[in-house]
């Protein structure tokens, strides 16, 4: 009796990968927790332990509650979607709210432990077990889309280079943040390419729709007084973090821009973009979007 009384200290929602006894027993001896071998005889007395997320109610079981549990026990799931083109700052919030957590800790979790100070996530529908802690969730987040990442990159390139990637996923986040829809990814791209070569300027409002900017109208006055590294009217070249968080059609378009000459770019009535090679077919474009929106 006394050795099913002994405490077990866990997180309150505790994740178990798909195996046999043995093996789940190895996997939680590897988490440090007070299991041994006797507890997998206790185990198939109790039942076959699941697998994935199991609500521990509480960070201190008794041996005998805890391994019940495993095998009875299942955490309730959210449906939490990232968007495509959304910042981090405000993903964080939206997580904060929605599961009940500290914003403050996702905020210093993901400092910790993401590669990149933005774009660290891929855009996706994540099932989130309820009861989940900042760290925990940050990690998970991170691992699901570094790993998306790499099997991408490899698939590309043939490996995976963290700075390589950085640099696409700037140009990616811009072209996220510009495109009216996926079929013009390539296009922009090619836009952001072609000035670059020039030695042009961007000059692309999207990049100031950073941080917890992101659903902000970029005004006039904005582009004048922002100083941050955004502001591709004020600074050359891409930013060096990327301005939001990406889906994989706007990276392949960073990695793969179409091939034109195009230089500008203005949205039209209809909601998506007319391009041009040159500044005076440019200027009409902004004029008949003007007349437009009157």
């Amino acid at each position: 009796m006394y050795y099913l009384n002994k405490p077990i200290i866990s997180p309150k929602v505790l994740y178990i990968q798909q195996g046999s006894i043995n093996k789940i027993i190895a996997q939680l001896q590897a988490q440090n927790k007070q299991i041994s071998k006797i507890d997998a005889f206790i185990l198939r007395l109790i039942g076959s332990p699941q697998s994935g997320w199991i609500d521990m109610n509480t960070t201190h079981n008794t041996k005998a509650d805890f391994l019940y549990k495993l095998t009875h026990a299942k955490a309730a799931l959210q449906n939490i979607t990232l968007i495509p083109g959304e910042t981090t700052y405000i993903f964080l919030r939206e997580l904060a709210t929605l599961l009940n957590l500290s914003v403050i800790k996702l905020e210093d979790e993901f400092s910790k432990q993401a590669p990149f100070k933005e774009g660290a996530f891929v855009p996706n529908t994540y099932s989130i077990p309820l009861g989940i802690s900042e760290k925990e969730l940050i990690s998970l987040l991170l691992k699901v889309s570094l790993s998306k990442m790499r099997a991408i990159s490899i698939k590309i390139f043939g490996t995976y280079n963290e700075t390589k990637w950085l640099h696409y996923l700037c140009i990616a986040s811009i072209i996220q943040k510009e495109s009216a829809n996926r079929e013009e990814m390539p296009i922009v791209s090619s836009v952001i390419y072609n000035r670059i070569k020039k030695g042009m300027r961007l000059q692309m409002d999207g990049t100031l729709n950073y941080s917890k900017y992101s659903h902000i109208k970029i005004t006039p006055r904005r582009i004048k007084e922002d100083k941050s590294i955004y502001n591709t009217y004020l600074h050359k070249g891409v930013p060096a973090i990327p301005v939001c968080n990406v889906s994989i059609s706007a990276i392949k378009a960073a990695i793969f821009p179409a091939k034109t000459n195009y230089l500008y770019f203005m949205k039209n009535k209809e909601g998506v973009h007319d391009f041009t090679c040159n500044y005076s077919t440019h200027i009409l474009n902004i004029k008949h979007a003007t007349k437009s929106n009157k």
